[in-house]
């Protein structure tokens, strides 16, 4: 961890995707009634809480569209890039596409940060392009009171390999491929109480590209895919539930963890997104009675560049599972089933 005359996380009032508005906010700013689109060519858009709008361009080919930025949670410039950069790239990816091109997007206190602290930033975020294998083509820049980086990124998929987040079916077998904690670890490192090690597995697990979406959406067994990113893995699950109409069950001790997260929650390391988020959906979360607080804000906890959220045939789970694993996301695990019944998610 580079040492900085200053921390980029103080100035900014939140970081990484616990900056996200809470979803019953989102809900609200969103309740205008929607029609059908009189756009037919736009396949994905605001109705069931998507990763990114498609557009189809012909029988062969979709546009995938997306934004995302936030400010940091994380002191390194570097890694503030590479983590935001990272992040908005795996919204493509979560809707089975591949990434071509990016723009970036800068916000910077002038006269608080130094140019070239602003330019490791943008390298960051550069590198993981390269590595995605894209341009960052152009962009735009403000005078912002706190710091803010991210990205527009634009892909391409077929039609018939889109993935949404509503096309779960009931019996599918739910998996995810990272660990969860990461707002927890945040938190941790605000307060200076998380290790070295902690630091360097967290890093890890944000820059790690979510590039198996595009894998996985060839296969016509994966029905659904999202990834977990600010609302929790109840929130982005629950977005699953709704927009297939089905109750997602999720087994506690199923789900992969980042190795001190459960310790760091038990001393209520907790971001402030986590309680905005369980009060947004606790209506339609259904928990054990006897379920502590630290597990419930692990659930809740706001995943920055998270990992991908599957729902794939029972039959084939084991198979997707292990090309997952593969394809370099150790931390992949089944979690649990998608049920017929009300759109809710329940945890056992």
């Amino acid at each position: 961890m580079d040492t900085q005359r200053f921390r980029l996380t103080h100035l900014a009032h939140g970081g990484g995707c616990g900056c996200k508005l809470a979803p019953s906010v989102l809900q609200q700013l969103l309740s205008e009634p929607s029609s059908i689109s009189p756009f037919r060519e736009l396949l994905v858009g605001t109705e069931t809480a998507d990763d990114a709008a498609v557009w189809q361009l012909d029988d062969d080919t979709c546009i995938i569209a997306t934004t995302d930025f936030f400010m940091p949670m994380v002191d390194d410039p570097r890694d503030f890039g590479r983590i935001a950069a990272t992040n908005a790239i795996s919204d493509v990816y979560a809707m089975g596409g591949r990434p071509i091109m990016a723009l970036a997007i800068l916000g910077m206190p002038v006269g608080k940060i130094a140019p070239e602290i602003v330019r490791d930033i943008l390298k960051g975020g550069a590198s993981i392009c390269a590595e995605a294998g894209i341009p960052v083509a152009g962009g735009h820049s403000i005078d912002c009171p706190e710091p803010v980086y991210g990205l527009a990124v634009i892909g391409i998929g077929r039609p018939s390999e889109i993935r949404r987040n509503s096309g779960a079916r009931a019996g599918d077998t739910l998996i995810l491929t990272k660990a969860l904690g990461v707002g927890i670890y945040s938190a941790a490192f605000k307060k200076d109480s998380l290790s070295a090690e902690a630091y360097e597995e967290m890093i890890a697990s944000v820059t790690l590209l979510n590039k198996v979406g595009t894998l996985l959406a060839r296969d016509s067994d994966v029905h659904a895919i999202t990834d977990v990113t600010g609302f929790g893995i109840l929130g982005h699950g629950l977005e699953m539930a709704r927009g297939s109409a089905l109750t997602l069950r999720i087994g506690f001790d199923d789900l992969p963890l980042l190795r001190e997260a459960k310790s760091l929650a038990q001393r209520d390391f907790v971001t402030g997104a986590s309680n905005r988020n369980w009060n947004s959906y606790a209506e339609s979360i259904h928990l054990p009675d006897d379920f502590t607080p630290w597990k419930k804000h692990l659930l809740t906890d706001p995943q920055t560049s998270g990992g991908l959220l599957v729902a794939c045939a029972p039959e084939r789970a084991e198979d997707v599972l292990q090309s997952i694993l593969h394809a370099g996301y150790p931390a992949s695990k089944i979690i649990g089933v998608a049920e017929n019944g009300p759109p809710a998610v329940k945890v056992t």
